[in-house]
């Protein structure tokens, strides 16, 4: 009989469903705590008589004719180990996969996690509770003891900092840890383990030179600066103790003044580019949530107008979706001892509400909001932009008090020019704030009224096709024959703005094809160099 953990099949499957059931078992054997699961080729699956396969794993190929061991390989992530064995029972060939469980995360199978549930496999992210039950699973690696370090490898200064953090997050203790030693202190703060010390002891209180210790980790902090042509000008490294190179990482940033001038009035305020609630809780995010054991840094690249953030490790609530509606705690931290360690030392909001707070406050400001790219599903980048994309458009989203922040977020996507989603445009579509075509999407003729934006929404929208048909019947009838080059410089800079180039150039293919079809136009050239004329 098949379990979760185990699958028969008949004949073989193809390489991608191969790499999905390898991922779907790894899951299940997880969560049903088995040390391995598997998947048996050549057997009935539900009388398990031997009838023998076909299926040979080493003459099978993968995507782009890839040896498909090497691209199932390449394919599991993290790959947690799995060995193909072939065998003769019963005078039939059999093919057995075991697979490693999943270890301390999901196993996806490019990008994608599967899971068992009775016998059909499924998408993993469908099932909250089950993925829930593998993060649980994992290895809290800051809260491990680091065998190597002892109070001597800590920094005092950054000592001090945490017990002044430690008295504003808890008042009413103020005059208790005066009274305690360090090493009882730490154990309150949940970064010491009796008297051992921690790999998040190191993190945020450790000496520079105590990074070595928890080695092959890496705990770094590195400022880039670039200029306007992503040329590097300047950068700087920022180990342990991060309670006080946090600072020392924003005071490099070039926080610069702009001038902004508020609805109504003819006095213009002056605003920082950057509000540093904002960075430091972006900051401060990527420490708690880097997945350390990848051996990745921390990096802050400051632009002439933008700031980007990254760390390692997949965004845990999958979206940002999720963090902004969400009305509970994250059920699942990456590293719950130094996350909860650095909510005593007033550094993060355990509660999930930083992000959210940080929408908030950029939309307060009248920035744009921060953007959360996820595509990488082992990194997190966060950009944070210094300048107003457009006020008036900006403060028609913040007044508008049907919209809930979710709908805000989505219309500055739009204003970016950043994709959303099939699901996300029929929601803003249905509220009528864009037109366009999925994905090249723009704001509606009613916003771009209200924001001072209509010439934009026009140039975006484009013309109707016969005004372009016009246009080339006309050229042609005054210049002909004329080439497709000059038919492009024509109409190239008139097409609708919201369109990629390539749509652009399919555009004109398919404007010209049709007045051919209609028989007002004709090729007088060859197909590899065309040359229209108007039909007498």
């Amino acid at each position: 009989m098949e379990t979760e953990w185990l699958e028969f099949k008949v004949s073989h499957l193809d390489a991608q469903h191969l790499g999905e059931y390898l991922s779907a078992l790894a899951n299940s054997a997880c969560v049903h705590g088995k040390p391995r699961g598997y998947l048996i080729f050549g057997f009935e699956n539900k009388t398990r008589e031997v009838v023998g396969t076909t299926f040979n794993p080493q003459q099978e190929k993968g995507k782009g004719n890839q040896d498909l061991m090497l691209w199932l390989s390449k394919g599991l992530q993290p790959n947690t180990g799995f060995e193909c064995y072939e065998f003769e029972t019963e005078e039939r060939h059999v093919v057995l996969f075991e697979v490693i469980p999943a270890l301390d995360r999901p196993v996806k199978f490019y990008d994608k996690a599967w899971i068992r549930i009775g016998s059909s496999k499924t998408l993993l992210a469908n099932h909250s509770e089950k993925e829930r039950i593998i993060w649980q699973r994992r290895v809290d690696w800051s809260g491990q003891i680091c065998e190597k370090a002892s109070p001597a490898d800590l920094d005092i200064e950054a000592i001090q900092k945490a017990r002044q953090e430690y008295k504003v997050k808890f008042p009413a203790k103020a005059t208790e840890v005066d009274t305690w030693d360090d090493i009882t202190f730490f154990n309150k703060i949940g970064i010491a383990i009796k008297e051992s010390i921690t790999n998040g002891t190191l993190l945020l209180l450790g000496k520079p030179e105590s990074a070595a210790l928890i080695s092959p980790a890496v705990a770094r902090i590195t400022w880039v600066l670039k200029d306007e042509q992503n040329q590097e000008k300047d950068y700087e490294h920022f180990d342990p103790p991060f309670i006080l190179n946090v600072d020392r990482v924003l005071a490099r940033i070039r926080n610069l003044t702009i001038r902004q001038l508020p609805s109504g009035t003819l006095f213009p305020i002056e605003i920082r580019q950057y509000d540093s609630w904002v960075l430091r809780e972006a900051l401060h995010n990527c420490i708690a949530h880097q997945d350390y054991s990848l051996g990745g840094r921390i990096n802050m690249v400051e632009m002439p107008d933008q700031l980007i953030l990254t760390n390692v490790g997949s965004f845990l609530p999958g979206n940002v979706e999720n963090v902004i509606k969400r009305d509970a705690p994250m059920e699942v931290y990456r590293n719950p001892s130094l996350s909860q360690a650095m909510v005593n030392l007033n550094m993060i909001d355990t509660q999930g509400g930083g992000i959210k707070r940080m929408f908030q406050t950029q939309m307060k400001r009248f920035f744009p909001l921060p953007d959360y790219n996820l595509s990488d599903p082992i990194r997190v980048v966060v950009t944070i932009r210094g300048t107003i994309l457009n006020e008036q458009y900006t403060r028609m989203l913040m007044e508008r008090t049907d919209l809930d922040l979710w709908a805000v977020i989505l219309l500055d996507k739009i204003q970016k020019g950043i994709k959303i989603e099939h699901g996300e445009h029929a929601r803003l579509k249905k509220l009528g704030l864009v037109e366009g075509r999925y994905p090249n999407l723009y704001i509606s003729a009613r916003v771009a009224a209200v924001t001072n934006q209509k010439a934009r929404h026009i140039r975006q929208r484009g013309f109707d096709r016969q005004y372009y048909k016009d246009l080339i019947i006309e050229l042609i009838r005054q210049h002909g024959p004329v080439s497709r080059k000059e038919i492009d410089a024509l109409l190239i800079d008139k097409l609708p703005e919201a369109l990629l180039p390539k749509q652009k150039d399919s555009m004109v293919h398919n404007l010209l094809m049709a007045l051919r079809i209609e028989g007002i136009i004709r090729n007088a050239g060859t197909r590899q160099s065309p040359k229209w004329i108007i039909v007498k």
